[in-house]
């Protein structure tokens, strides 16, 4: 019988957590009866009713394993390393436990991987929010796949069913930031799109604020492509180039006798700001390239887990295939 994993990040959500495991269990009872059940809730350090719920749940199924951090390390952390202790022949790599990604699709995904298709993504065509967002989110799309070398399909997240060997690539990847749908589009395989609305949450609120958004954004700009830096370097060569015309133009002019060269209060200040505007953003490009790179030589560990629920004791595929790596302290 093959396995299905599906990993469900979750935060302060005492109010939805139960209603999706009780969705995706349902769904496998009615249309995927052939198929066993691997649900893996990654927990950031809730602190209200979340971790009780989810011990209660796995105590009575044990298809369902938990994994509840030390502290709050991020939505995209926290999945990467769910997506570690997932064990299933193909893997949903998130499924949020407020079910604006309509778990329903699950069953016609796993029909379109059974036909052989490695990745399976669901693209948010409609969603459920804003224009202002919307607008954002369609802008965000065209800047990447404009500087990046591979294209990353516009409205698709990480709701994607990938196959055991994509997910073997995807874990091969040692990011201590990892963004996992650039990751996923980035190792290629063979894909498939499928719309789908993305509903309004209808329980709790929203964990992803504009400037976790903004920092995700600028995550997957900087860690995909090396365009801003060779902006910088175009612009700079640029106005070198520029600043060496104007400054011979002016000369021949002044001995030619055709006008005096520009002079005066104005023209200096309005140089001076426009050139340290230049400087401070080609410093502020450098500077996210080397907070990355500063971040990603440092090492340590991508999320420390404080428990874990229904999981063996050996039974963890690190970043490099094949690899097994001991987690102390795991309540099985």
């Amino acid at each position: 019988m093959k396995k299905i994993s599906i990993v469900s990040p979750c935060f302060n959500e005492e109010d939805n957590v139960e209603t999706c495991y009780r969705t995706v269990r349902e769904i496998f009872e009615r249309d995927l009866p052939g198929y066993e059940r691997e649900h893996i809730f990654v927990d950031n350090a809730s602190t209200d009713r979340t971790v009780e719920i989810l011990r209660r749940i796995a105590a009575e199924d044990p298809c369902v394993k938990v994994i509840v951090n030390s502290r709050n390390f991020g939505v995209y952390r926290s999945t990467f390393n769910g997506l570690r202790h997932a064990t299933g022949d193909a893997t949903l790599c998130m499924l949020p436990v407020d079910l604006q990604d309509p778990p329903e699709l699950l069953p016609e995904f796993v029909k379109l991987w059974e036909s052989g298709y490695d990745v399976v993504a669901g693209a948010r065509s409609t969603r459920e929010e804003g224009f202002f967002l919307r607008t954002a989110r369609k802008a965000f799309y065209r800047i990447v796949n404009a500087l990046s070398d591979f294209e990353l399909s516009p409205d698709v997240g990480e709701f994607q069913l990938i196959d055991r060997k994509v997910l073997d690539a995807v874990l091969a990847h040692d990011d201590n930031y990892p963004y996992i749908r650039g990751i996923i589009a980035s190792v290629g395989f063979r894909k498939v799109i499928i719309p789908y609305t993305w509903r309004a949450r209808k329980r709790g609120m929203s964990k992803h604020s504009m400037m976790m958004l903004t920092d995700q954004a600028l995550n997957a700009i900087f860690a995909f492509t090396r365009a801003p830096l060779r902006f910088c370097s175009l612009a700079g060569f640029g106005i070198a180039i520029f600043s060496i015309l104007f400054s011979i133009v002016s000369v021949v002019l002044w001995f030619l006798g055709v006008g005096d060269a520009p002079r005066g209060t104005t023209t200096i200040i309005v140089a001076l700001f426009f050139l340290s505007g230049v400087q401070l953003l080609f410093i502020g490009l450098m500077g996210e390239y080397i907070t990355a790179i500063h971040n990603q030589v440092r090492g340590g560990p991508c999320v420390i887990e404080k428990e874990l629920i229904n999981i063996p004791k050996l039974a963890s595929v690190g970043p490099e295939r094949g690899r097994v790596t001991k987690f102390p302290g795991r309540k099985t």
